[in-house]
């Protein structure tokens, strides 16, 4: 994480952190460390021959399994036995062939002096996913816990992504598709957040780009966002070691002078109370390193520096005026589960003889009890007459609420529409707020605004979020698919691709039954329906199913 900034550092207005990232160091049982120090001297001439960022050897690295499905139109769903891994910066970071720390609670230790020398001679080490980290799969489903505790102390929080194989990460296109997962986030409480996005991460991990990344995606290397992340361990293939700050309120986190930059499209971000969904374009899409203050983001005084949006464009019902849309016991009611958002996604060419129909447009919509319900619009005047995240609706909504609009200046739609034509890698995670307690989410941000047009953003208390508060008073909070009575987040992943209604491809366009709906979590292969009960329910557009 950046160095510790007040609230004051961000302009009126503006975000504060889109995510945060809670790292892990293991320490070894002490006698393992004893005999550790007997033999590291003997190790020292071996280890000043390594070259670059290593994997560890200590634990083998056996990612969960977790199956994702492609489906037609018809409902012919080809089922793929994906992975997941677990971001490096969670790992045990030790030097090579020693149980010695290279990294401790929230700081680098002596074992390495400078980023080079970090760089050669510390090894990420393999997971114990479920004992360490509280991550397990069953089928389709994955759960991520809040906390785990273990051997050594407890871990806060995890960041997952899916895998296509042992040493890739899977990527997707979003351009012209739509994504679908069940949830239950009953007890995901203010400030937590149940998370799943995706960010323009190399599919690698970096290591064809960073030769002196030898670990890779296996490791779950090369993390990137529109925050421009600071608080990575590793940067561009070296150690962020020189001039690394450590938090001055979370143990396991700091920052160093180099951040991992890249689009970033937030599908959900989410608790009992509120929701955002946020698409945040670079001027720079692709995977990219800053340096200090020209980072902007969660982690530099200047917000607005670099090349990214740290804010994006959001849509948060509650802050757009609807507060009794969802949330507990409301209209879409979070003491229940329910299948958040299949989020259609359809952006096309210019002159494209269907750009009439979906040009520039995100949309979300969710089900719950077999019921489909539409976002509502913004009740504030000027905005938008829907809930579609439009140029219009952007630029509205800026000029509303009296934001910046660094939307616009890095890029706006044009940089955006990119971003979604490139493979991009799926992120699921959960945690806690060490900047800004969520309250950017879930409450009223920032408080100085409070009673303008924007400011509340969910019924969260403006004293609630506190990170040492949610660990205390929410400790088995866990992302889990199913009925299971905690914080969940994605299991299944369900994407279409939406044909105009002329031909594109010299092909017919496909279309669903008005009412046709697929349902994640379901057994593989089965598809149901879901019947349109409500006048505010919309029928699906035309698409080509593809279950994930």
């Amino acid at each position: 994480m950046p160095p510790i900034v007040s609230t004051a550092f961000y302009a009126p207005g503006t975000w504060p952190p889109c995510r945060k990232q809670t790292t892990l160091s293991e320490t070894p049982h002490p006698s393992i460390a004893v005999l550790e120090n007997m033999y590291s001297l003997a190790l020292l001439s071996l280890l000043a021959v390594a070259k670059a960022q290593k994997a560890g050897t200590n634990t083998a690295e056996t990612h969960p399994r977790l199956t994702w499905s492609r489906c037609t139109s018809g409902g012919s769903c080809t089922s793929t036995n994906g992975e997941v891994v677990i971001d490096s910066n969670w790992r045990w970071l030790h030097t090579v062939g020693t149980t010695t720390n290279c990294y401790d609670g929230n700081e680098w230790t002596n074992a390495c002096s400078s980023d080079a020398d970090c760089t050669s001679r510390c090894a990420l080490e393999g997971a114990n996913y479920q004992a360490t980290y509280g991550v397990t799969t069953s089928g389709n489903g994955l759960t991520l816990k809040f906390i785990q505790n273990h051997e050594y102390g407890k871990n806060i929080g995890s960041r997952m992504y899916l895998m296509a194989g042992t040493d890739r990460y899977q990527t997707f296109t979003l351009s012209g598709n739509e994504f679908a997962f069940d949830v239950d986030l009953s007890t995901v409480e203010c400030g937590l957040n149940a998370a799943l996005y995706f960010v323009a991460m190399d599919a690698d991990g970096g290591r064809a780009k960073y030769p002196t990344n030898e670990a890779g995606a296996r490791f779950g290397t090369g993390y990137c966002d529109a925050q421009c992340a600071r608080d990575l361990k590793f940067v561009g293939g070296q150690a962020n070691r020189d001039g690394w700050e450590p938090s001055d309120n979370d143990p396991n986190a700091g920052v160093g002078p180099r951040g991992a930059c890249c689009a970033e499209i937030d599908v959900w971000e989410s608790n009992a109370h509120s929701f955002a969904f946020t698409p945040h374009p670079c001027e720079d899409n692709a995977y990219h390193v800053c340096e200090t203050s020209n980072c902007g983001g969660t982690y530099s005084e200047d917000r607005f520096a670099g090349k990214c949006d740290a804010n994006g464009c959001d849509y948060n019902p509650y802050r757009m005026g609807n507060t009794g849309f969802y949330g507990k016991g409301k209209t879409v009611d979070t003491n229940r589960r329910f299948t958040p958002p299949r989020l259609t996604i359809n952006v096309l060419s210019p002159g494209s003889v269907v750009s009439q129909f979906a040009q520039n447009r995100l949309t979300q919509f969710l089900v719950q009890d077999g019921r489909r319900f539409t976002i509502p619009a913004p009740t504030y005047a000027g905005i938008s007459s829907t809930s579609e995240i439009t140029p219009t609706f952007c630029t509205n909504q800026f000029r509303v609420f009296g934001d910046r609009d660094r939307f616009s200046e890095v890029g706006g739609w044009t940089k955006l529409n990119e971003a979604l034509r490139m493979p991009m890698v799926l992120v699921m995670s959960i945690w806690n707020d060490h900047y800004a307690n969520m309250l950017w989410l879930d409450s009223t941000y920032p408080p100085e605004k409070a009673g303008q047009p924007g400011a509340a953003r969910g019924s969260c208390s403006p004293s609630s979020g506190v990170p040492a508060d949610t660990e205390a008073q929410f400790p088995n909070a866990y992302v889990l698919p199913g009925s299971s009575p905690a914080c969940l987040v994605a299991c299944a992943l369900t994407g279409f691709t939406v044909r105009s209604p002329g031909p594109t491809s010299g092909s017919a366009p496909l279309a669903l039954p008005s009412g046709f709906e697929v349902r994640a979590c379901l057994p593989e292969a089965e598809v149901a329906t879901v019947h349109d009960r409500t006048a505010t329910q919309d029928s699906p557009p035309p698409h080509q199913l593809i279950r994930i």
